[in-house]
């Protein structure tokens, strides 16, 4: 966190692929050499640091790498301007709560379907790997220009996903409020199970 507070408002990329499965050593030096490219800051959460990944940030201290965070306080950090996922669910969601736009890099099981929602249908990232081939690497050449275009604040379709995000962080957050959509389907499910006990006991 201390790192994140010396960094500027809306500059920094976090970047996680969750905790069980991970990309290939190749495909990691791929996107370290990106980042370096196109002199992204980045926090990046990973168990398998590479050394071309260490490199980098012993020479831009652009760059903080680390083997575990608190996940959902970084994503509100002010210096967080986007999340690059795995596409976790529950990754996903605090991402959407933070009101982030994202870059998707789904591995395997419901995350090429998680990355659809996010970037067909709800409109607030953009896919990094085109295919769901995990052999086929996405090449640096590749990834430089969309971090490029992602982290431009100023760009039209970066202020559109930015706008987007924002958008559905509010509709989140009604939800959960009192008398909001999610607070009212528990309280309805709790009073449902109440009742059910109550008519078994008679």
């Amino acid at each position: 966190m201390e790192w994140l507070d010396r960094q500027p408002p809306n500059s920094v990329l976090y970047i996680s692929h969750g905790s069980y499965l991970s990309i290939s050593s190749a495909q990691m030096e791929e996107i370290a050499i990106a980042l370096h490219d196109g002199n992204v800051r980045f926090m990046w959460v990973t168990r398998e640091e590479s050394p071309k990944l260490r490199e980098i940030c012993n020479e831009k201290k652009m760059g903080l790498v680390v083997a575990w965070c608190d996940q959902l306080r970084v994503l509100l950090h002010h210096a967080v301007a986007g999340y690059w996922t795995h596409c976790g669910w529950n990754s996903v969601m605090e991402g959407i709560f933070s009101g982030l736009p994202f870059l998707t890099f789904p591995i395997a099981l419901d995350q090429p379907l998680i990355s659809r929602l996010i970037v067909q249908y709800w409109k607030v990232g953009w896919r990094v790997k085109k295919d769901e081939n995990m052999e086929d690497l996405v090449t640096r050449d590749v990834i430089v220009v969309l971090l490029r275009k992602f982290m431009d604040l100023q760009s039209d379709v970066g202020s559109e996903i930015r706008r987007r995000a924002k958008e559905l962080q509010r509709m989140v957050q009604l939800a959960i409020s009192e008398n909001g959509s999610s607070h009212t389907n528990i309280r309805t499910f709790l009073d449902n199970i109440v009742q059910t006990g109550a008519k078994r006991l008679d």
